[in-house]
């Protein structure tokens, strides 16, 4: 029994003693410290993909105010720019055979040049007419103004180059009862139909109500002159036009 205590006493005494030397190597010989780097940890996956929403949201934020600005400033036009715009759009894009159209200005839809190619078998067959369309702010609800810019000799075309004609008169009665409220300005009218109507006038005047009466008069007195329809008799004798017809050969082809 005094052997077992013995042993006892000799296995505590060991154990304090790696205790206590084991302690003294760990204050002697301490671990290396840790050196972290200054460069921040990257953020979470989470975090990354949140800024991106937020950039990509900025961008979507910026795009859709454009847009609204676009559709407000769409709103607050007149419905008559819309209409011009429209309707120059689809000129361009669908040409008419025997005019073209634009803009006098690229900043004012209210102001058109056309250019109308004289019709075949008429006196203004192989020119090029020049004219102005202008457009008033109520547009379609009342006609556009032509005129002529390059001089022309018609009994429906004023001495100053306007056009008189019934789809350009203003809508309603005619006070003189010369025209049908059917036959004068229509809200339906674009600029395709005024220049069919246009073209149509000069290859078949109206001398009963004529802006010209001088033209109208000449073209009265002989309606049917091979001179006046442009037939080949007066293709190949142009100086008989000039002499039966001198206010006619005033007609500037350009």
């Amino acid at each position: 029994m005094l052997r077992n205590q013995s042993k006892i006493s000799a296995q505590r005494s060991t154990g304090s003693n790696w205790s206590s030397q084991h302690s003294a190597e760990s204050n002697i010989n301490p671990l290396p410290p840790i050196h972290r780097s200054e460069t921040p940890p990257p953020p979470p996956a989470g975090r990354y993909f949140s800024a991106c929403a937020d950039e990509e949201a900025g961008i979507l934020g910026k795009t859709v105010v454009a847009r609204d600005v676009e559709d407000r400033k769409a709103m607050t036009e007149p419905q008559s720019v819309l209409l011009l715009r429209r309707q120059l759009a689809e000129l361009n894009k669908n040409p008419v055979e025997g005019f073209s159209a634009g803009l006098i200005d690229d900043n004012d839809l209210y102001r058109w040049e056309v250019l109308i190619i004289g019709p075949p078998d008429t006196l203004y067959e192989g020119g090029v007419f020049k004219a102005h369309l202008t457009f008033p702010k109520d547009y379609p609800l009342r006609p556009p103004k032509m005129k002529f810019i390059t001089e022309i000799w018609h009994p429906n075309v004023d001495k100053n180059g306007d056009v008189c004609i019934s789809i350009l008169h203003e809508p309603g009665e005619d006070k003189y009862g010369y025209e049908k409220p059917e036959e004068r300005w229509l809200p339906i009218h674009t600029v395709e139909t005024i220049m069919i109507s246009v073209i149509s006038m000069l290859a078949d005047p109206n001398g009963d109500s004529p802006a010209n009466v001088d033209a109208a008069k000449e073209w009265r007195e002989d309606r049917n002159a091979s001179l006046f329809s442009g037939s080949p008799i007066e293709k190949q004798h142009g100086t008989v036009f000039s002499a039966y017809y001198p206010s006619l050969a005033r007609i500037v082809l350009i």
